[in-house]
């Protein structure tokens, strides 16, 4: 599987590639490097997104997961930079409840690329999966202007 890393502001960043699509991002420095098209593409998005450059990610992504967790992930790539969701909207779109949506950001294999960072609580943050928690988070949100 071609994986390519990154450096970021919130640490370094690994993309994975399978069968023409980003599968994963993960934070830390993958083993092996390959540059593909695609992942150099993603590498470039992201590279302008850390820059302040507001950016859609208009990529194949194929997450894995259960069909419930690919609707809600489906659903939150709808909210647009510089915005938020709260988890019991997200939940309208794509179906469960606020705790089922929460489970299913828990489990996003593609953070950043699939923003569950927009994804808040009614009166808190919510968590966050990333290397450093909320810190990410915050960091993230602020990028995008918005207000933490």
């Amino acid at each position: 599987m071609p994986q390519l890393s990154l450096h970021s502001p919130i640490g370094p960043l690994t993309l994975s590639e399978d069968d023409g699509a980003i599968v994963a991002l993960d934070w830390g420095w993958g083993r092996d490097q390959e540059k593909t098209p695609l992942l150099t593409r993603a590498q470039t998005m992201l590279e302008r997104y850390f820059d302040g450059e507001p950016e859609s990610f208009d990529l194949p992504l194929a997450p894995w997961g259960t069909a419930y967790r690919k609707a809600v992930w489906q659903a939150l790539r709808d909210v647009p930079y510089g915005a938020t969701i709260s988890y019991a909207e997200l939940a309208l779109k794509a179906g469960g409840s606020a705790r089922s949506v929460g489970g299913a950001m828990a489990h996003n294999p593609i953070p950043i690329l699939i923003p569950c960072h927009r994804v808040l609580g009614r009166s808190h943050l919510g968590g966050y999966s990333g290397e450093n928690g909320l810190d990410d988070k915050r960091y993230l949100l602020r990028l995008e202007g918005v207000p933490v």
